[in-house]
């Protein structure tokens, strides 16, 4: 330890630089010229995806910060919305890496443009300006996509709808999820291997994972991202074989995660 405090400030910067957020900030305590490093902006720049500019001039909100770790910290807590409102962007809590939700207006939605099925409402606590609120329907078949050269490389993903439920909603249960590359493979042959989801909530209920904003979430599928060169994924939802009424479904959007 003594010779790496005989270290250059810089030295010590890019060192750091290749470790990870938590490292960093434990390194603080070592001494003052390891705090000084900690803080750089060489650190912390490591630790943002490598095209974060471009995601940050797509924001809809100005992103002005003094430091990258104001930055870092910044995105790591709140989800910034981009393009007009048509997405979510954060760095997961877990891993670091990039998360994307895909608002509800960006979702194919059969008959999402009919009121007498959906309505398009506002709520304080969805980050969107808009969430899809079914009202009525004898089936229903929503995706989402996104392209995969948005994502992290080199990771596995899981989608989730991200949703809640009226109340007296009803109909919800057992619907078909899949998760596809669109340019690799059609969707009967990702309908072949569709899994069971059910929306339906009640009470004592803890199939859903209730999220730190309220909302709850179920998985739809994954895949693994490796160099960002298979177009986009979609994520799909539908029920369709079942001719019985649904409705209470809430919906706010499809989140792509690291797992």
């Amino acid at each position: 330890m003594d010779s790496f405090r005989l270290m250059p400030e810089g030295c010590i910067s890019k060192i750091l630089s290749l470790t990870s957020p938590k490292d960093a900030g434990r390194s603080s305590a070592v001494s003052q010229t390891f705090m000084s490093a900690a803080e750089s902006d060489v650190v912390w720049e490591s630790f943002l995806p490598s095209d974060y500019k471009d995601i940050v001039s797509r924001s809809d909100s100005p992103m002005d910060f003094p430091s990258k770790k104001q930055l870092y910290f910044s995105l790591f807590n709140s989800p910034i919305l981009l393009d007009g409102g048509k997405l979510s962007f954060s760095l997961d809590k877990k891993t670091g890496k990039k998360c994307y939700m895909v608002s509800a207006r960006e979702l194919v939605i059969s008959w999402g443009n009919t009121p007498h099925y959906w309505v398009w409402s506002s709520r304080p606590d969805s980050r969107f300006s808009e969430v899809a609120d079914l009202r009525f329907v004898y089936w229903h078949d929503m995706r989402g996509k996104i392209d995969t050269r948005l994502l992290s490389k080199r990771t596995k993903y899981v989608v989730y709808l991200v949703f809640k439920v009226a109340g007296g909603s009803y109909g919800l249960e057992n619907a078909n999820a899949f998760v596809r590359f669109i340019d690799c493979e059609s969707n009967d042959e990702a309908k072949e291997r569709a899994s069971v989801v059910n929306i339906s909530v009640k009470p004592g209920d803890n199939r859903h994972k209730r999220r730190v904003d309220g909302w709850l979430e179920i998985e739809m599928g994954n895949f693994f991202n490796d160099a960002g060169e298979d177009g986009d994924a979609e994520a799909r939802l539908m029920e369709t074989r079942r001719i019985f009424t649904k409705g209470g479904l809430i919906v706010q959007g499809m989140e792509f995660r690291p797992e």
